[in-house]
């Protein structure tokens, strides 16, 4: 069992940064890919961001790429979530995901390839 953790959400003016954390309570992080999800009211959680346990690769969705950094610390079991140039369009709950195995690159962007999730963290970008 794998125990996701996040902080750092908030409230940031249009133009402001933030950085999300999600410790993980597992002596296998490194065998697990991560990934952030986000929903806003009223709508469906949706891929935001993932990095895969081996290599590191990562991948975003387009409205946020250029201004969305995700990446890992495996010695310190943590993922994080730079969030910079946000707009109001970001404004939602930010869950942090764990996926076993090795899930194939196709696969990352689907809620259910993540075995475990974390509580959520607001985010509300407003001025």
């Amino acid at each position: 069992q794998v125990q996701l953790v996040e902080s750092g959400g908030g409230l940031v003016p249009p133009g402001g940064s933030l950085r999300l954390s999600c410790a993980a309570s597992t002596d296998t992080f490194n065998t697990l890919s991560m990934a952030w999800f986000r929903q806003a009211p009223g709508k469906e959680r949706e891929f935001v961001a993932a990095i895969k346990r081996i290599g590191g690769t990562t991948y975003d969705r387009d409205s946020v790429k250029g201004r969305f950094t995700i990446s890992r610390v495996n010695g310190k079991n943590m993922a994080y979530l730079q969030m910079n140039r946000l707009e109001p369009e970001d404004t939602a709950v930010y869950y942090c995901a764990a996926a076993t195995g090795n899930p194939i690159t196709s696969s990352l962007w689907s809620a259910s390839t993540y075995t475990y999730w974390g509580q959520g963290t607001q985010v509300t970008v407003s001025s």
